[in-house]
């Protein structure tokens, strides 16, 4: 093809499906510059904040947002929520500093945690998705899904004192439903038994109890599945229904080990 023709055909294929990188950049720095107010000492707050409304603001716009109540209205509903996810994050750093013996202090959790800061955008993303706006809360936690390897759908809910200790490889789905004081380890996942499009508006991902504990590579699969309270799940576990509460379900693995004078 001649490099005319190749313009021409490039130019086709966006026309298709016009899509507005932009917009991903721009809420990368809408997500940093919220996480930065809320935490960064050195961040001043109130002109931040006139910041991120006007950014919230053309966000919306770019992501095609028509519907009710307008953005400024929406913005003050979620600047009233606030408060409420700083609380549930200083549970969640609380849970952290009281359960993993390795760390040191809550600044060293809030700077350095890779399952801190994934929970912390997940719970910021969260009300944009009850709101019902378009992109905008995956692309939070997307993002924080790219710098962590924690990949927390913010259809998700989560309750009180979280702890995802290690972080990596942790999947945690749309409709997954965790309650308080649960502790998770890397590569958990709380997924569906099957993926298929009909089932778009049903409840695909298990429940999690309170006082839970998930170790590492378990997985935990769908939307009627529901891990009773106190339990502890073993890693490697494989789980596809229900469990009591106060259980405890673990993998047996075989393995064998010759030594050198087995082989002799």
């Amino acid at each position: 093809m001649k490099l005319d023709e190749i313009i021409t055909e490039i130019k086709a294929c966006k026309s298709e499906n016009p899509l507005r990188f932009r917009l991903k950049r721009l809420m990368e720095s809408f997500t940093d510059r919220l996480f930065l107010t809320l935490f960064d000492c050195e961040t001043p707050v109130n002109g931040q904040i006139e910041i991120l409304e006007d950014e919230f603001e053309e966000i919306l716009l770019l992501c095609g947002w028509e519907a009710k109540p307008p953005c400024r209205d929406l913005w003050k509903t979620y600047m009233a929520e606030l408060p409420e996810i700083l609380r549930m994050l200083k549970l969640d750093a609380t849970a952290i500093a009281e359960c993993d013996p390795a760390s040191n202090s809550r600044r060293e959790i809030y700077l350095a945690y890779p399952g801190f800061y994934a929970t912390a955008i997940y719970r910021l993303a969260h009300p944009f998705y009850r709101y019902g706006l378009p992109l905008l809360p995956r692309l939070m936690t997307e993002y924080a899904h790219r710098q962590t390897g924690v990949d927390i759908n913010p259809g998700a809910q989560i309750g009180a004192s979280f702890f995802i200790d290690h972080a990596t490889g942790v999947v945690i789905g749309e409709t997954a439903i965790i309650k308080n004081n649960v502790k998770i380890y890397q590569g958990v996942t709380l997924g569906a038994l099957y993926v298929a499009k009909e089932l778009q508006k049903t409840k695909r991902h298990p429940t999690i109890e309170d006082n839970v504990t998930i170790y590492a590579n378990a997985t935990i699969l769908g939307g009627k599945t529901v891990i009773g309270a106190n339990s502890v799940i073993g890693g490697n576990a494989w789980v596809t229904e229900s469990v009591a509460p106060n259980s405890k379900v673990y993998h047996k693995p075989e393995i064998h080990i010759k030594t050198e004078e087995d082989v002799l």
